[in-house]
């Protein structure tokens, strides 16, 4: 059983026990989150929704927060002898399917 779940403009195919990196949530470890927005959920045949399944839910568990490895953006520009570097680090919260329903 899998479900299709839509989080952060992102979308992301689940199963019970999957562990996601999804965008930071404002949730402390061990909270209970419900996702509603499910596109697809295939428990034997695949129900898909308009834009979503009606009575679907998703049931994850925070586990932690953190950030993802640094990126590094270099630009540099030929002529004017100029270049600019950053960095960037996604902060994220890795969390638990715990029940498709």
């Amino acid at each position: 059983m899998y479900a299709i779940i839509k989080n952060g403009g992102k979308q992301y195919k689940v199963q019970e026990g999957d562990y996601l990196d999804l965008d930071k949530l404002d949730a402390s470890p061990k909270d209970k989150i419900t996702v509603e927005e499910v596109l697809a959920v295939n428990n034997g045949e695949l129900t898909i929704g308009t834009p979503f399944v009606k009575g679907a839910k998703v049931e994850l568990e925070v586990v932690s927060h953190g950030k993802d490895k640094k990126v590094i953006i270099y630009k540099k520009r030929r002529r004017k002898d100029s270049k600019l570097k950053k960095g960037f680090r996604r902060e994220h919260t890795r969390v638990k399917v715990t029940k498709i329903a």
